[in-house]
């Protein structure tokens, strides 16, 4: 069975919402407002291409801590199609200091780099 969607909390959600549509070129969906859970915020993302969205959800009792390793999902890896689209993003990155990690071939052949949204969640980028 396939996955429907991915859920990050974020304190900011425009600017979540900007980085996926300005560095991957993502389909922004409209906000949603609870009305059961006053305050909660989400909003769909969708890559080119289809498949899994991702949810970014807010709500005024996220605090915005810089990322920290803990128990839980890590990352999340978004397929370019080529190494060269890689290496084109990741200079980017690099160029605007959000570069984790550069591009290189992992031990069990990706080649990816790995990338920091604006709360600091990971993103690897593969090929």
């Amino acid at each position: 069975m396939p996955i429907a969607h991915v859920a990050l909390w974020t304190p900011d959600l425009d600017r979540q919402a900007a980085f996926w549509r300005d560095y991957f070129g993502a389909e922004i969906g409209h906000a949603y407002h609870s009305k059961r859970r006053v305050g909660f915020i989400s909003r769909f993302v969708t890559l080119p291409g289809g498949g899994p969205q991702i949810e970014i959800m807010t709500g005024p009792w996220i605090d915005g801590a810089e990322y920290r390793e803990s128990t839980g999902w890590d990352h999340i890896a978004v397929s370019l199609g080529s190494s060269e689209a890689v290496d084109e993003l990741a200079n980017r990155c690099r160029a605007e200091n959000i570069l984790v990690s550069g591009p290189r071939t992992t031990g069990d052949g990706f080649y990816e780099a790995v990338i920091a949204s604006p709360d600091g969640s990971r993103v690897e980028i593969t090929s």
